[in-house]
């Protein structure tokens, strides 16, 4: 462990551009760049390639019945320039064998027997069905290898039994089940670390290809699912009253009652035949996920998310009908999408719909999110915000969640505060955000110090800070320090190159550098690659009448912006605000300048936001 970390800590003098300063790059990245897969410029390479598939699914669920059976057909295209003599697939739902490796605990209801495979082929001849490997990834060999550039299909059947305990998966009530990582999937072979073999462990997230899906699930009539994806089919799964709301649903501002739990009881939604199939079609997407209950109520609107196309997005809500916060989560969520869509990050919500499914996990899915009821109804709108906000990391962009969370729960985070401001008040927002997010600053516990670019597979304490808090007040300052309009052409800019694709933390410092028109290695070394926090200090106060001016010690290390509160003899009071980019020339001292045409009484430093660990020290009183 020791050994994992301490070429952390070294910054590393390899330049990747002419630049004064270099970032630390681990070796298996540096040949990525060697390779020309990634470019010095932020963009992808010349040789950039990544691996797809398309995943034809079928499940089937009949609670109170736990027993879940599947099949699929995965046609797995090789773009990289390898030839691959076995495949690695993830079998997440064996995170809930006995024995298997877990961040945390399990119970009873947790534990299962785990996934089945029932039978395995590949370009139409079986093979052994019994996958070598720990419990969720297993190593495949191919009887005949996979070349450059060519494609196999392979079929798979399996069964496993849902957990009774639900948390980002399971069964939320005995005739309601959430059905993520339900399927068995080939790993991601990237162009960096050939194949992504890191532990599914319960408490780490996820890295896909982005995969095209028709997914298939069949359920009992009055059993109405929610999925990812377009509905393929709803006049022949439910009741033609129930198509039309849906329908109506997709172009309308109000909210649609689609199913009431009057409805409900008179089964008067789904088709009456025995088993239903409702099909879903998802296409340039990392995941899919369902849900699915016989006595959810199922709320519905839209929301326009382009306005330069008038383009709608469908909002959703499936929920049990006493429970009050999600009443008006489809009124949440449209506000949601259309913020995110015109303001922060200002791209077009890219998906047709949005789906909030009450359960227990407070977990993002691509056109989905897991939810727990909660009684105060801003924190519920606080939350849904933050799974919404995850459209774009990781799914709009491909990012390793596993290795890298700072790169999507810290831009959540960051869009969870710009959209809170607006919905609670500034104030309100930014008290949320310092209880929630900044606590890490007081708290002096080595492993919240631990560099931020640390992947976060080699930490077992820390790892939240890393990937939530610290990260996102780095971007924070970056808005700061560039301007809300130059910020946001390089969030777009890197966005746009890597949409759909697998940004590295290096595309995100190279691209942000290379779209600012400015080198900013310094700043992303001071936030990613060292062991800082935030404390400044009033260190000295020159009175001179030439040059008056304060002197800032920047005793936590990190580049923050700073509000520098001047009371002056007169009556008079100044806030002279300061950018990160003080620290630029002198990490741990800047001096600001002060009116020298009058007397200071006293000066305060204030960060809002940017909470300082001592506080006692950001005071000067002229005696």
């Amino acid at each position: 462990m020791l050994r994992s970390f301490s070429c952390l800590l070294v910054l590393c003098t390899l330049a990747l551009h002419t630049q004064a300063q270099s970032l630390y790059m681990p070796r298996d990245i540096q040949r990525a760049y060697q390779k020309g897969t990634r470019s010095p410029d932020g963009r992808p390479g010349k040789n950039y390639w990544q691996n797809t598939a398309r995943y034809d699914i079928t499940v089937r669920a009949t609670p109170p019945d736990r027993a879940i059976r599947g099949r699929e057909t995965i046609t797995y295209v090789n773009h990289s320039p390898d030839t691959l003599k076995s495949l690695v697939f993830r079998v997440i739902q064996n995170i809930h064998q006995p024995g298997a490796a877990r961040d945390g605990d399990a119970g009873p209801d947790y534990l299962t027997s785990g996934v089945e495979i029932d039978s395995f082929s590949v370009a139409g001849q079986a093979r052994p069905t019994a996958w070598q490997g720990p419990a969720t990834i297993k190593i495949v060999p191919m009887a005949k290898p996979l070349l450059p550039h060519d494609s196999v299909r392979m079929q798979v059947a399996w069964h496993f039994p849902i957990s009774k305990q639900s948390g980002r998966e399971g069964m939320i009530d005995p005739t309601t089940f959430f059905l993520a990582y339900f399927y068995p999937r080939v790993a991601v072979y990237d162009d960096y670390a050939g194949w992504d073999r890191i532990p599914f462990t319960d408490s780490k997230e996820f890295y896909n290809d982005f995969n095209d899906y028709t997914l298939r699930v069949q359920a009992p009539a009055n059993y109405i699912v929610w999925a990812t994806g377009t509905l393929q089919n709803p006049q022949q799964v439910l009741q033609p009253a129930a198509a039309k709301r849906l329908e109506q649903s997709m172009t309308s501002d109000e909210v649609i009652h689609v199913a009431t739990a009057a409805d409900l009881a008179k089964h008067s939604i789904t088709n009456q035949a025995p088993m239903n199939t409702w099909v879903w079609k998802a296409n340039d997407i990392s995941d899919v996920t369902f849900g699915l209950s016989d006595h959810y109520v199922w709320d519905a609107a839209s929301v326009v998310v382009d306005p330069a196309t008038n383009r709608r997005a469908s909002m959703q809500a499936a929920f049990a009908d006493a429970t009050k916060d999600f009443h008006s989560s489809v009124k949440f969520g449209q506000n949601a999408l259309g913020w995110f869509s015109r303001n922060w990050p200002g791209i077009p919500y890219p998906f047709p719909k949005m789906t909030a499914f009450q359960g227990f996990a407070d977990m993002e899915y691509p056109m989905m999110v897991n939810d727990s009821p909660q009684e105060d109804m801003e924190f519920a709108q606080f939350v849904q915000d933050h799974e919404i906000a995850h459209t774009y990391f990781p799914f709009y962009m491909g990012i390793n969640e596993s290795r890298y969370p700072f790169m999507d729960e810290g831009w959540a985070t960051t869009f969870e505060l710009l959209i809170g401001r607006t919905e609670r008040g500034e104030q309100k927002a930014e008290d949320l955000y310092r209880q929630f997010r900044m606590g890490w600053v007081s708290n002096r516990a080595a492993n919240q110090d631990l560099p931020t670019i640390t992947p976060a597979d080699e930490l077992k304490r820390g790892a939240g800070t890393n990937a939530y808090g610290k990260p996102s007040i780095s971007y924070l300052a970056l808005k700061d320090m560039l301007g809300d309009e130059l910020f946001k052409k390089c969030l777009h800019e890197y966005m746009n190159r890597w949409h759909g694709k697998h940004p590295i933390p290096w595309d995100y410092f190279n691209s942000m550098s290379n779209a600012a028109g400015k080198d900013l290695t310094w700043f992303f070394n001071n936030w990613f690659f060292t062991n800082y926090y935030i404390d400044l200090a009033v260190e000295k106060v020159d009175q001179s009448k030439k040059k008056p001016s304060v002197t800032i010690q920047n005793i936590g290390g990190f580049a923050v912006p700073v509000d520098v509160k001047v009371a002056y003899t007169d009556g008079s009071n100044e806030v002279l605000h300061q950018t990160p980019a003080i620290w630029q020339a002198d990490p741990r001292h800047a001096t600001v300048p002060l009116n020298a045409k009058k007397t200071v009484k006293s000066i305060e430093l204030a960060g809002s936001i940017f909470v300082d660990a001592n506080g006692k020290d950001n005071k000067w009183a002229a005696k």
